[in-house]
């Protein structure tokens, strides 16, 4: 195995009678209705049988340019069909996506596709502009392809899939457990590590929304956030295409654009953060008829405040679906039954495929309610039992991979408890945990009763180390607009729902929290401001 990485110990096979690669994914909407509509963008449009026909044009395209399985493919645009195409050819030839997001600064664009060795890069005009100073560090990498679907006399891309004969392009035998694609973890801590993740792998949250009916023929699934985000893949097209239903790529986030696209293109579903939702929700030229369609929200990426939960409820008339779920997973690991009463603070029960498991710093499972590491493995029973396999490692980082997954169980990092009904609580990452004459602070718990304000948009709490209590706990504020606060508004609610070690020693307040491409605080951004 390549890249330092650990090959699957097993070879299980998907339950459901569904494809078993990415490579077939488009298989059961060929087979049951190949005109019908299988994805949609603003520049584009293909039923099922003329996206098959598109993506053997682009494997060619990439086999023409010398793209042979276990090479690396890189892909930076906005939500536009081309993501899903030039994904899905990688997937036929056995090659390894990489998505790379837009909202990276250039040096690290440029750290990624070092990194992952990528040897063709396809690339909107501003991001292979942006990139050109640090082309002599990039030796790995042969053919830059710009991707303009705005500009067709720019689109180098579009060219070359138009020119490609499908016919020459080689035969490829796909191994499901083979390397299939990177996903760069945010970088907390250092710099960013790439998962990579099977074919198989990646069907897996698609295959169980299949079993459950959650993408049929009639559902619409629109892709709000970056399809460079290689989860966002996983939710957005790969479930829709294993339920033989239609994807729709959207390329805009603000609510009025937002409603739109729903109204046009009569979405269904959306896998979104509160933030985008709250505005589809609240502003005033978003009408009632705009959503009419839109029946299957789902929200991650970010903590869900109450209020949010309640005008969501008022709205849908239904909960919130919300879940737990990483990138080394890939994507969702937990997640609740809208259709029954939330449970504070939880985030729903680990999903068929996978068992969620609490251990001590040994490796040693703890007691239910008792806080430790949550980690996840294969379902052990049951018809999904064993189907379930770990991420295949950190791309070029043995250590990291042997640490994160020891004993063949995937660790998170993340800190939290199970009760003995199953509900999965999220205390906070490991290291986030901030830990004051001895206490521990959870700062999730602190950010929950921050929330609770109304007048908070956002918050992140963090630990300034301090000489005698070892850190001080530090929250940052973003008011919602117009409104001014200070500590002394925000103090009296926090000791009334709090342990006074847990209330913040030092406020900040900020117009806007800086956030990474799924909307998440950038907690080191933060604590930087506080040296």
């Amino acid at each position: 195995m390549i890249a330092g990485l650990v090959p699957s110990a097993t070879r299980p096979v998907i339950p459901g009678g569904g494809p078993q690669t990415v490579a077939a994914v488009l298989d059961p909407g060929l087979a049951t209705h190949p005109g019908h509509e299988a994805l949609v963008g603003r520049h584009a449009r293909f039923t099922f049988a003329g996206l098959d026909a598109e993506v053997e044009r682009a494997a060619a395209a990439l086999s023409g340019l010398g793209v042979r399985a276990g090479d690396r493919v890189a892909i930076a645009t906005g939500n536009h069909p081309d993501i899903v195409v030039g994904f899905l050819a990688c997937m036929r030839l056995g090659a390894i996506w990489l998505g790379v997001n837009l909202a990276l600064a250039s040096p690290e664009k440029a750290y990624l596709l070092r990194d992952a060795e990528v040897g063709v890069l396809i690339a909107q005009p501003d991001v292979v502009d942006a990139l050109a100073p640090h082309r002599a560090d990039l030796g790995d990498l042969r053919h830059v392809v710009v991707c303009d679907p705005a500009r067709g006399d720019r689109d180098e891309w579009r060219a070359l899939v138009d020119a490609a004969d499908p016919e020459h392009r080689p035969a490829i035998d796909i191994d499901p457990f083979a390397p299939a694609a990177i996903a760069y973890t945010s970088g907390t801590t250092g710099f960013p590590k790439g998962a990579v993740h099977s074919q198989h792998n990646l069907l897996l949250p698609g295959a169980v929304a299949r079993e459950r009916a959650r993408a049929t023929e009639d559902t619409r699934v629109g892709v709000v956030l970056p399809l460079t985000i290689l989860n966002l893949i996983a939710l957005g097209p790969l479930v829709a295409f294993q339920g033989a239903a239609t994807c729709v790529t959207i390329d805009r986030i603000d609510p009025v654009g937002l409603a739109e696209w729903i109204r046009t293109e009569r979405v269904t579903a959306v896998s979104t953060v509160p933030a985008i939702l709250h505005g589809l929700l609240t502003h005033p030229d978003v009408q009632e008829e705009d959503l009419l369609t839109l029946s299957v929200p789902g929200v991650g990426g970010a903590d869900c405040p109450d209020a949010f939960k309640d005008l969501y409820r008022a709205r849908f008339g239904t909960e919130v679906t919300v879940g737990y779920g990483l990138t080394e997973a890939p994507t969702a690991v937990t997640m609740n039954d809208p259709s029954q009463p939330p449970v504070p603070g939880g985030a729903g029960r680990a999903l068929p495929h996978v068992q969620v498991v609490v251990l001590d710093d040994e490796d040693r499972e703890v007691a239910p309610g008792a806080v430790g590491e949550l980690c996840v493995t294969a379902r052990t029973h049951g018809r999904w039992a064993g189907v379930y396999t770990p991420m295949l490692g950190y791309w070029n980082r043995p250590e990291a991979t042997a640490e994160a997954l020891r004993a063949g169980v995937l660790h998170t990092g993340d800190l939290g408890c199970i009760d003995a009904d199953g509900e999965v609580y999220v205390k906070d990452r490991r290291h986030d945990l901030i830990i004051r004459g001895g206490s521990n602070v959870y700062p999730a718990e602190v950010e929950r009763v921050l929330h609770e304000d109304p007048r908070v948009a956002a918050c992140a709490v963090v630990g300034r180390p301090d000489e005698r209590l070892g850190e001080r706990v530090v929250a940052f504020v973003e008011p919602i607009a117009g409104t001014t606060l200070t500590g002394d508004d925000l103090d009296p609610h926090c000791r009334a729902q709090l342990a006074a070690y847990k209330v913040p020693d030092e406020w900040h307040f900020v117009d806007v929290m800086p956030r990474n491409a799924m909307n998440k605080i950038l907690k080191p951004t933060l604590r930087a401001r506080l040296t």
